[in-house]
């Protein structure tokens, strides 16, 4: 799982789902009615972004339904978005002490809720509290032990301090291998640890990724995103080293990520921007090596360049098209009577 925000649309629904199987009964009441009328407006706020707001009704709805786990955590999630790390006034130390009381007390109310443990873990990440977030992350490896999705939830933690700690560079390492021991057949644990790096700081391991997008490549060879994986590698490891790698090395290096990125067209030619890279191996790399030809490899990358943004274009009005019909079928069955 990726340290990316969680969509709030798809965290209300099963807010609210959650909500009317647990409330049964007691949602006769008239107080447990309009704390679910709160909740629900609470929850169209949160989706459109307007946190503050929904801090408000969360906690009126919190007034007349304590029990409302779900209240709790989207209050946290509310205060969360507006928590901005690293800025330290009181107005920010405010907000993430309110996450975290309600998180907490979500967390209090149903301990083994995968959801409510990852929110809390991810505000004390957020706050860069490396215990008690990693506490909370490996808990929902031990709960889930054969859900691969929870190796990178652990493995991508280690990685956001993997460049201040070896130890925390090696544990993150120790949690992409085991996902991959656990599925050895599953080609999404070796793209995953390929990633991890290619990603590595302060320095990349180009060679050790290129390794393992081979070991992709015997489980999935007519992949055409692994061969623009390995173009792009290669590319990015003579370019970023040109100043120290020998030359041979680097004209090595420049015809693998062509060879791999053309192998990359073959198999796919709507790829866009497998197009941009070969420009990018042509004008930076091959015209450096070249001097004496530096013009053609110029030229060559031009060709290249325009070839991209032609099929660039034919992706952007293509991914267009699939929106508005995509809105045209959401809207369809919805007219008024």
């Amino acid at each position: 799982m990726s340290r990316k925000a969680v969509s709030p649309v798809l965290l209300v629904l099963l807010a609210v789902t959650m909500v009317f199987i647990t409330t049964g009964c007691d949602k006769l009441k008239y107080d447990y009615l309009v704390a679910n009328h709160h909740f629900s407006n609470a929850n169209h706020h949160f989706t459109e972004q307007k946190f503050r707001l929904a801090i408000e009704e969360y906690e009126k709805a919190l007034e007349k339904n304590p029990s409302l786990v779900q209240a709790y955590r989207f209050l946290g999630e509310a205060y969360k978005q507006l928590y901005k790390p690293g800025v330290e006034n009181e107005t920010n130390a405010a907000r993430a002490q309110s996450a975290l009381e309600a998180l907490t007390k979500a967390y209090d109310i149903e301990p083994d809720n995968k959801q409510i443990i990852h929110s809390l873990g991810d505000m004390y990440d957020k706050m860069r509290d490396f215990e008690n977030a990693e506490t909370l992350f490996l808990k929902i490896l031990e709960m889930e032990p054969t859900n691969m999705d929870n190796y990178y939830v652990v493995a991508n933690f280690y990685k956001r301090y993997a460049g201040e700690n070896e130890e925390l560079a090696e544990k993150a390492l120790s949690m992409y291998l085991r996902r991959i021991e656990t599925d050895p057949l599953n080609p999404q644990g070796y793209a995953y640890l390929a990633q991890y790096y290619d990603e590595k700081t302060p320095q990349p391991d180009f060679d050790a990724a290129v390794e393992v997008h081979e070991m992709r490549l015997k489980l999935e060879p007519d992949n055409y995103l692994i061969y623009y994986a390995i173009g792009v590698n290669r590319f990015w490891k003579a370019f970023r080293l040109q100043n120290v790698l020998k030359w041979d090395v680097k004209n090595t290096l420049a015809q693998e990520s062509e060879a791999a990125l053309k192998k990359s067209l073959d198999l796919e030619p709507a790829h866009s921007f497998t197009y941009s890279y070969i420009n990018l191996v042509y004008r930076n790399v091959f015209s450096k090596l070249y001097p004496e030809k530096e013009q053609y490899y110029v030229q060559q990358a031009d060709s290249w360049l325009d070839r991209f943004k032609e099929v660039r274009k034919r992706e952007l009005e293509r991914e267009k098209l699939e929106k508005e019909l995509q809105r045209g079928e959401t809207g369809t069955g919805h007219g008024t009577d």
